[in-house]
């Protein structure tokens, strides 16, 4: 059995859908199809929350732009519409009657039962597709069987209680080979949905494919593999054929986009291989992530990590930065849920690198100020090298002003302005 994941690229239009639909058909081993949001319809469903939780009146405009999206694929993939119609309108409804209600006081609740129905209608098509075409499907509703407690938007799985009903729900057998589930999000025993932080539909396939006990688990990108840098960002790019698990782990700590930073270690506790392959040129091999027993010779990797914010915090009354300031500091960032990319530390000061988080920035910097004098840089970048030379690190960083600079052996990471 293996598990294939499908990210929003993958499945933006109807011939993102016919793709996928093509590659799953050439398997002949059981599958688990793990499928994130089409396009960037998360984002969409976003600007509906940030809407409805502030009673703004564009609410529904921007609800009827996630459903003229969703109708345009369902348009252009089925001429017999009625084998869907029910299935969506159920989703459009279900949706509806939360948007008609009145938002609770908790954002990060509202975020989760709403963005979640970007997942549920992208599953419900690529099923009905995959069953149209006269193939065996069965769609899973993820939230029922994937178990975590109450932190919404950061849910954490129970991996005991959700594996036996994982198992029960991919029952797999000679009418059952392909199931369709969802990424990202999750349920809790109280049947509210969650998600598992954003990019987490990989994660999600790791769990399954953990549970599961999968051959392997390929995630299907816009990209031809794992790439020495984005080449989005940079020229003369080339593709890592084979990786060990701790590097990859090591680069989605830095920061890189192509891997989820949970991923692996649900896949490296059972020694599941990771494939990373392109959707758009599926015949290529594509990059392995797996057990290697001998070193690896690695180029250079670059990572760029935006939506930074540089912090600095000085005690008021000038004493040591000691463990026991450094607990209440760490308290405060888990309570905001702040991710932490690099530390930098002196007798007087804490210099930290985290993830800009727009909803609870304020908070977080009024929370600092009552002990701390707060300085901080937004809109600066992370630039991490792994395997760096020293001609790359002047290739990359060169003349640029560093806030902040941190090398060992193997990595050196420069915290800069965004150009």
């Amino acid at each position: 059995m293996k598990v294939f994941k499908f990210g929003g690229a993958s499945v933006r239009s109807a011939q993102g859908v016919k793709n996928l639909y093509n590659i799953i058909a050439a398997e002949k081993d059981n599958l688990v199809i793990v499928v994130s949001a089409m396009g960037k319809m998360t984002n969409a469903l976003e600007l509906v929350v940030n809407s409805f939780y502030n009673r703004k009146p564009d609410v529904m405009r921007n609800f009827e732009a996630v459903k003229i999206y969703h109708n345009q694929i369902i348009d252009n993939l089925f001429t017999d519409k009625s084998i869907i119609e029910a299935y969506i309108n159920e989703h459009y409804n279900n949706l509806q009657l939360i948007l008609e209600g009145e938002p609770t006081t908790n954002y990060d609740f509202e975020y989760d039962r709403i963005v979640s129905f970007g997942e549920l209608l992208s599953t419900t098509i690529v099923n009905t597709y995959i069953l149209s075409q006269e193939n065996q499907s069965k769609w899973v509703d993820i939230r029922k069987c994937l178990i975590t407690d109450d932190n919404f938007r950061e849910g954490n799985v129970d991996i005991n209680l959700s594996k036996a009903l994982v198992k029960k729900a991919f029952n797999f057998s000679e009418h059952n080979k392909c199931f369709v589930t969802q990424g990202f999000i999750a349920g809790t025993l109280t049947k509210q949905t969650t998600t598992l932080g954003r990019e987490g539909s990989d994660y999600s396939a790791a769990i399954l494919a953990n549970l599961l006990n999968a051959t392997s688990l390929t995630i299907w990108k816009d990209v031809p593999g794992v790439m020495n840098a984005d080449p989005k960002l940079y020229k003369d790019v080339t593709i890592i054929p084979q990786m060990s698990y701790n590097e990859a782990i090591e680069l989605s700590y830095c920061g890189a986009s192509v891997i989820h930073p949970k991923t692996v270690k649900p896949l490296q506790n059972k020694n599941i291989p990771l494939n990373v392959r392109s959707f758009i040129e599926p015949t290529l091999k594509g990059s392995l992530i797996c057990h290697c027993e001998e070193k690896l010779d690695m180029p250079p990797i670059y990572i760029n990590k935006a939506n930074q914010v540089l912090l600095t915090l000085k005690p008021r009354d000038f004493s040591f930065i000691a463990e026991e300031r450094l607990s209440k500091i760490f308290s405060i960032l888990a309570a905001y849920r702040v991710k932490v990319s690099l530390i930098q530390m002196s007798a007087i000061s804490f210099s930290l690198c985290i993830d800009y988080n727009k909803v609870h920035f304020n908070a977080l910097i009024n929370s600092l100020k009552t002990e701390y004098k707060v300085l901080y840089n937004t809109d600066v970048e992370l630039i991490s090298i792994r395997h760096y030379t020293k001609e790359i690190v002047e290739q990359l960083v060169g003349q640029k002003v560093v806030f902040v600079e941190q090398r060992n052996r193997t990595t050196a990471r420069f915290v800069v302005p965004v150009q």
